[in-house]
């Protein structure tokens, strides 16, 4: 990735850590807005690593359900 694409990342790394602890779903508007104030490019680049982050966060929590789902059909009877 280009500097851009990293520097979004890590930032929206960051701000999901901040959302996830505190509910707080605005927050990512504000640092959109922030960061957009100086570079238009830098905030689209910012929501589109959050997006891919959040849908990242669903499926892994997606799998995590159908990996015990699995484990729990598959596991041998107790005796």
């Amino acid at each position: 990735m280009g500097i851009v694409e990293d520097v979004a990342d890590e930032l929206a790394l960051e701000s999901l850590k901040i959302i996830n602890a505190t509910g707080d779903d605005a927050f990512v508007q504000r640092v959109a807005d922030t960061i957009g104030g100086s570079s238009q490019t830098m905030e689209e680049a910012y929501l589109t690593a959050v997006r891919v982050r959040r849908a990242e966060q669903r499926a892994r929590e997606l799998l995590k359900t159908l990996k015990d789902d699995m484990a729990k059909t598959l596991a041998p009877p107790e005796e």
